[in-house]
């Protein structure tokens, strides 16, 4: 497929918010230019949810978001970002829409006054053979009788709802009870619920734009966005949602020939984007856990291991996987289940729901793309049967009733569902249970796989190159679970390992967290994040401990526990900070060293990298809404005005070195593309050989990084290895040094820097 003339270079992500809306984007442009970037990369931008602060809750598709300053601030951002040779990325949201404030969304404000009688009855994925429209909004069922008329709308505390036209007078529980919706606890969502919701939140109702009308009127604006050339690209929200996420692509790539578009599909190891797939790529996961895992040291993997099973963490990754699993599907995405079941023919209900539950539990990806990922599907149910002989029955006919009608009914709710209960259960619960090694437990990652090796990094590097060039790339995302300087530093935990299982042990029984895969994942953060404040990281601590639902939960709080979480960091600190400081002062520079290599193995690697807002210095985040705190662009201005002077910064705490990367790199490949093209292993020679990761874009372009570094200080440094260099003469562009071809010392070429990105002149 020839590549859009809308692939950037390079992308830079900012999260919008009403306090960060167009006009501060626009003021960013000067400084996104110097560091280099392609592309601003924008989180969406059409109106949403009052006051929300990410933008996945699109209210108004047709409207740029009022709260970051509406379509004129929205206009003058791309004339500024257009005078300076950027291009525009927005994300969008296709697979649902926020009806927490009902009256913020026009769509489903006439849903709820006309029912399927409105225009806009069939844009969401409602089960009209329901009498009335649940919505699971009240502190319980019995709250019906607190609502009150307020003119023409039904009002309970601050929501509003329509009354439908004829059906005023009497009391408020009277004109309720002819309206097309039946207002109930919100308890009962997970159970009754009669529209497909985002994962279990029932404040996004999901829409169907596998209508090509819904389609048309989900994405004009954008659309005429992009073929006004104000917009080059796209990036698209959870794919995984559609009924039909090919023919969506498809749909979507014939609207918008020219724009680059990027899918946020997750691929677990082995697993490919559908070949059918009109786009670029994905949004990058898959390169992130190949980065994180050739830096990651094998010999880490026993001890920490061992350190998880003396605290009482569990160690059987497949075990919690499947238990988190199907916690999803019998206690929190029941209403799916149910009706998926309800379609499938001839069996039972009880078995039938068992067989639609089993699968989804089962799945090994994500979901299948029926009949394009037919051996996926096969898998699922392959396993399924195994762990469960007594719905064998019901699963034969299952599988017979979605091969025979892989686009009906049945074949496409059970394939948009499998994605929840993936999602739900392994990346939103296990990760949070299975705690062994933290830095492994990242979206898109396989915590049970310990890294990965040179070999196969540069296997599925030039795999990359070879079947997706300009797919996306990044390190660090919105919805990262740590940013990956955190992650860097986690990773030299395992270098450390023996001396970190001994520290943490000994720590946790002076000061423990009462939950041990808690307590693991808290000194683990403790250490990555330091010096975090204690405010952040029981902030951290108590969404982990409700995401993992061992001992509370979102819904369900066990307030005793949690004040004893609250209470930890600070706790911690005292009985034993000095102690974690002095650990944090031996992992800290080799944290830094992982951090360039990681950075620089992603920027000059294929695909188009991603800079995540602010990341271009040392950024010790952690997952949402941590890592959407404000960026503080004036130190950065300023230090990028000292390198632009000529200045070579020191590797240290300022992260100065890190911007210095990032900026040369982006500007050479906005500046001299070709050198970005191909791609080819080079190994390094000599004793410490296994210590550097090398690679030739091009014929005159060469990278080279360190990995584990504390074995490479342990052993002495790089003792003679050689870096094997074409003829002529090569010029480092992130110091200016000057070599010569041949066989290079290693430790000559990193005499500066850890990493050097070399082009021949």
């Amino acid at each position: 497929m020839t590549a859009p003339a809308g692939v950037p270079s390079s992308t830079y992500r900012l999260q919008l918010r009403p306090d960060f809306g167009f006009a501060e984007a626009r003021a960013l442009v000067p400084y996104l230019r110097d560091l280099g970037v392609g592309a601003l990369y924008l989180s969406p931008v059409l109106d949403a949810t009052p006051g929300s602060t990410h933008g996945y809750d699109v209210t108004d598709p047709s409207l740029a978001r009022p709260a970051l300053g509406g379509e004129l601030e929205r206009a003058a951002l791309v004339d500024a970002a257009r005078e300076a040779g950027l291009g525009v990325v927005v994300d969008i949201v296709p697979n649902h829409m926020s009806v927490e404030v009902p009256r913020a969304n026009p769509w489903w404000w006439s849903v709820l006054a006309e029912g399927e009688a409105s225009a806009y009855a069939h844009h969401f994925d409602v089960d009209w053979s329901r009498e009335r429209l649940l919505l699971p909004v009240l502190g319980d069922d019995a709250d019906v009788a607190a609502l009150t008329i307020d003119g023409d709308q039904l009002a309970y505390f601050d929501h509003r709802f329509p009354i439908a036209d004829g059906t005023a007078g009497g009391t408020a529980q009277e004109v309720h009870d002819r309206q097309h919706y039946e207002l109930v606890g919100w308890r009962r969502g997970n159970a009754k619920l009669g529209y497909r919701r985002f994962f279990d939140i029932t404040s996004l109702a999901a829409i169907r734009v596998e209508d090509p009308a819904v389609f048309d009127d989900a994405h004009r604006e954008v659309l005429r966005w992009v073929e006004a050339g104000e917009v080059t690209g796209l990036r698209v929200d959870h794919p995984d949602g559609l009924a039909d996420p090919g023919g969506y692509a498809r749909r979507l790539r014939e609207a918008a020939p020219d724009a680059w578009i990027v899918v946020e599909k997750i691929l677990h190891p082995g697993e490919d984007l559908p070949a059918s797939w009109p786009v670029e790529g994905t949004t990058g996961y898959d390169a992130l856990r190949e980065v994180a895992g050739v830096l990651l040291d094998p010999a880490g993997e026993a001890p920490l291991t061992a350190l998880a099973e003396r605290l009482g963490a569990p160690t059987d990754y497949a075990a919690v996987e499947e238990d988190a699993r199907r916690m999803v599907t019998d206690r929190i995405l029941v209403a799916e289940v149910r009706r998926i079941a309800a379609q499938l023919k001839g069996i039972d209900a009880d078995q039938a729901r068992g067989a639609v539950a089993e699968t989804m539990i089962a799945f090994g990806v994500y979901r299948s793309y029926l009949p394009e990922g037919e051996a996926d599907w096969a898998r699922a149910i392959e396993r399924a049967a195994t762990r469960r002989p007594d719905l064998a029955d019901a699963l034969r006919a299952l599988d017979e009733q979605v091969r025979a009608d892989p686009r009906g009914e049945l074949a496409t709710r059970l394939q948009q569902t499998s994605g929840m209960v993936v999602a739900k259960g392994t990346e939103d619960t296990t990760f949070y249970r299975f705690t062994r090694f933290a830095a492994l437990t990242e979206v898109g990652g396989s915590p049970d796989v310990w890294g990965v090796d040179v070999a196969e990094f540069h296997r599925l590097a030039a795999a990359r190159d070879q079947d997706h060039p300009h797919t996306m790339t990044a390190l660090t995302t919105h919805d990262t679970k740590r940013s990956e300087d955190t992650r860097a530093r986690s990773l030299v935990l395992a270098e450390v390992a023996d001396e970190v299982a001994e520290s943490v042990e000994r720590w946790s029984a002076e000061c423990g967290i009462d939950e041990p895969s808690l307590d693991l994942l808290a000194w683990q953060t403790l250490l990555a994040a330091w010096p975090i404040t204690d405010s952040r990281l029981a902030d951290y601590l108590l969404k982990a401990a409700r995401e993992a639902k061992i001992r509370t939960t979102w819904t369900e709080t066990d307030a005793e526990f949690e004040a004893s979480v609250r209470e930890w960091p600070l706790r911690a600190r005292a009985a034993v900070g000095q102690q974690v400081a002095a650990l944090v002062d031996r992992i800290e520079g080799p944290g830094w060293t992982t951090a360039l290599s990681q950075k620089l193995l992603q920027l000059a690697g294929p695909g188009v990298p991603d800079v995540y807002q602010g990341t271009e210095l040392w950024d010790l985040s952690l997952v949402d809404p941590d890592n959407r705190r404000a960026v503080g662009y004036t130190a950065r201005r300023e230090l990028l005005a000292r390198i632009a002077d000529g200045w070579t910064p020191p590797l240290d705490s300022s992260g100065a070195a890190k911007l210095l990367l990032t900026q040369r790199v982006l500007t050479l490949r906005r500046d001299r593309p070709e050198l970005f093209q191909g791609y080819r292993p080079l190994a390094a020679d000599g004793p410490a050989a296994g210590h550097a990761v090398a690679f030739a874009r091009h014929e005159d372009l060469v990278a080279l990084a360190t990995r584990l570094p504390v074995g490479l200080d342990r052993r002495g440094g790089w003792e003679g290895t050689v870096l094997e260099l074409g003829d002529g003469t090569w010029t480092d562009v992130l110091t200016g040094a000057s070599h010569g071809g041949g066989s290079r010392e290693v430790d000559d070429l990193l005499s500066t820097y850890p990493v050097a990105l070399l082009v021949r002149s």
